[in-house]
């Protein structure tokens, strides 16, 4: 059944800059990790060094996921994402200096592969708070009627900024070089920063202020672990990007296997998001909340197929359309993961929800890519990506024989609660 308001969120002023700042500092970030693992394997010639990249970044956002979703349910949203995007503005502007010709002319290339790999791994601590101060910000934003329609155009901003920002950084890099990319970056996060302010401060729901750390910490935790569908949407897609990631080591293929240059990886790079992105716009006109579960295992089944035909392709433009429909079934799945999380949360936790969501699925990008370089690493590069798809299906099988109920799980009566 069609949607009869696919626009309806966009009569919220303050959502539309909310998609603005979402969209610039996902642009930014992507962009980023794009032209910083040009510059990394240009050093390197490694996979494994690329790998490094997502571990650094990990790290820290793993270890400090729960303390921000504790910090996020406690504070201004508004005002915590001011700081987190300050600190990503930082981070930019330091790997702007790093690959700056006259700045590191008298630093040899390991001196300026461990400068990035800090500033790396400084992005990781505000990685770690940006995820759940977005979650929950939106939720003050919008009507709760309004949350499956508004997390599919937030899902969609983000994913058109994955699908602009790695084809512009592909591109910039031939273009203007690796230094002046980086410069683009840091203008993408100050228009972040500029839109934010038009956004009023909000409410903070959660005001047990007796509560300690740990019991709050523990209270997110064991909501997570009893709410079973928020458990087993996130953990079927943890599993999937873990294993299923290729993106990581796209620089090999685009330079070793495919032999197509800059322009050609910023192509594959924002394969994926584009088939993402045009799904997403899809789905606000025919929701994908109703037979949510079967729904989920399909995409991913159907998102590491894809990722086999990658790994298996030697032509430019079949790799090209198996990332494509990578793409559309991992859209699919975000946003019913999404919709899950924003339906079944309540106000005062959606911080440490958020964050745990984080550690299963945000964090395991990084961790497939580091995963995809260690394995590249160790079996070559084409067998790395088809083991990793090969573990996709099998997961998605074991899934969904494992958990009936799982299979069963429909969001329509969920919907139907917020509307009466």
């Amino acid at each position: 059944m069609a949607n009869a308001e696919p626009y309806a969120s966009f009569k919220y002023p303050e959502f539309n800059r909310f998609l603005l700042v979402r969209f610039a500092i996902v642009f930014a970030w992507s962009m980023q990790f794009v032209v910083i693992e040009w510059e990394v394997y240009n050093i390197t010639k490694s996979p494994l060094a690329l790998g490094y990249i997502g571990l650094l970044e990990v790290i820290p956002a793993v270890l400090m996921a729960l303390f921000a979703g504790h910090v996020a349910d406690r504070k201004d949203n508004r005002t915590l994402l001011m700081n987190c995007i300050t600190g990503f503005s930082l981070v930019s502007l330091g790997l702007f200096l790093l690959t700056w010709p006259r700045v590191v002319a008298d630093l040899s290339p390991n001196k300026v592969l461990i400068g990035i790999y800090i500033l790396v791994f400084m992005g990781g601590f505000v990685r770690a708070f940006i995820g759940p101060t977005v979650f929950s910000l939106m939720a003050f934003i919008l009507p709760r009627r309004l949350y499956p329609n508004g997390a599919t155009w937030n899902s969609t901003a983000g994913q058109l900024a994955r699908v602009l920002g790695p084809a512009l950084g592909g591109f910039t890099i031939g273009l203007i070089g690796v230094h002046w990319s980086m410069c683009v970056i840091f203008g993408f996060s100050l228009l972040a920063l500029i839109t934010l302010t038009g956004i009023g401060k909000k409410p903070i729901v959660n005001k047990n202020t007796d509560q300690s750390v740990w019991s709050s910490l523990s209270e997110g935790l064991h909501f997570v672990f009893r709410e079973k569908s928020v458990l087993g949407a996130i953990t079927l897609d943890m599993i999937a990007v873990l294993f299923g990631g290729a993106v990581a080591i796209l620089p090999v293929f685009a330079q070793d296997i495919l032999k197509v240059g800059s322009e050609g990886f910023g192509i594959l790079r924002a394969a994926p998001a584009v088939g993402t992105s045009l799904i997403m716009v899809v789905s606000a006109y025919f929701p994908l909340y109703k037979n949510a579960g079967m729904k989920l295992l399909s995409v991913v089944f159907g998102f590491g197929v894809s990722i086999l035909v990658f790994g298996m392709s030697t032509n430019f433009w079949l790799s090209v359309a198996a990332l494509f429909f990578s793409g559309v079934t991992d859209g699919i799945s975000m946003i019913i993961r999404d919709t899950i999380l924003q339906l079944r949360t309540p106000d005062a936790m959606r911080g440490r929800v958020a964050s745990v969501n984080a550690i299963f699925v945000g964090s395991s990008n990084e961790l497939g890519a580091f995963e995809s370089g260690l394995t590249a690493r160790l079996m070559g590069t084409v067998t790395s990506v088809i083991f990793g798809a090969s573990m996709t299906l099998v997961t998605v099988v074991a899934t969904g024989v494992g958990l009936p109920a799982f299979r069963k799980l429909d969001l329509e009566p969920d919907l139907k609660k917020q509307l009466d």
